[in-house]
């Protein structure tokens, strides 16, 4: 038995936006040219939402170069809108870059940020690397990031431990007040 497949039947594969932040037009040259946020760590599946949303603001990317460590399997080539991207890979390159080469325009480097990173950290990170003229480079954005995460987290370990034993300012109603929320004492200070 042969089974034939309409493609006009079949549901076409909607592209997710790119989640990504570009360093701003200046003449500032950075370390880096942005962050890209991938939804997973697959190359062929994330590279032509990528592609697509950088092909207006930088013209048509050709090649892509990656650290193979962070990514499972990394195609020779990808389908994106009507042409192939190419894709390679170098050991020596910093495993949280990206580099985007095109042929009539340039070369940029963007910061990749792990798919399993947290919504907070994924927007420091973003913010950073879009920063005009600055000097950091990918390792060391993803060095401090792990740091500036395990203060916050401890901070916010703190404060719940402070909250479970007793020192939410409690109501009548047994629930937390703010200080917003305290009376006033006779001098007006809170």
């Amino acid at each position: 038995m042969t089974t034939t497949l309409d493609r006009a039947a079949q549901p076409a594969v909607l592209l997710r936006p790119a989640r990504l932040s570009l360093t701003p037009k200046t003449a500032l040259a950075g370390q880096l040219d942005g962050a890209w946020w991938p939804y997973s760590r697959d190359l062929a599946a994330e590279l032509p939402a990528l592609a697509a949303a950088l092909d207006e603001t930088w013209g048509r990317i050709t090649r892509v170069s990656v650290n193979p460590s962070r990514w499972p399997v990394i195609p020779r080539t990808v389908a994106v809108a009507g042409h192939l991207l190419h894709v390679g890979w170098f050991t020596e390159q910093d495993p949280d870059k990206l580099i985007l080469l095109s042929y009539t325009v340039g070369r940029w480097d963007v910061l990749v940020i792990p798919p399993e990173t947290e919504p907070a950290a994924a927007a420091r990170l973003m913010a950073a690397a879009a920063i005009p003229g600055s000097v950091l480079a990918a390792d060391v954005l993803m060095a401090n990031e792990t740091v500036l995460g395990r203060g916050i987290r401890d901070a916010q370990s703190r404060e719940a431990a402070w909250e479970d034993e007793g020192g939410a300012c409690m109501s009548p109603f047994r629930s937390p007040m703010g200080r917003t929320a305290l009376p006033l004492p006779g001098n007006g200070w809170r």
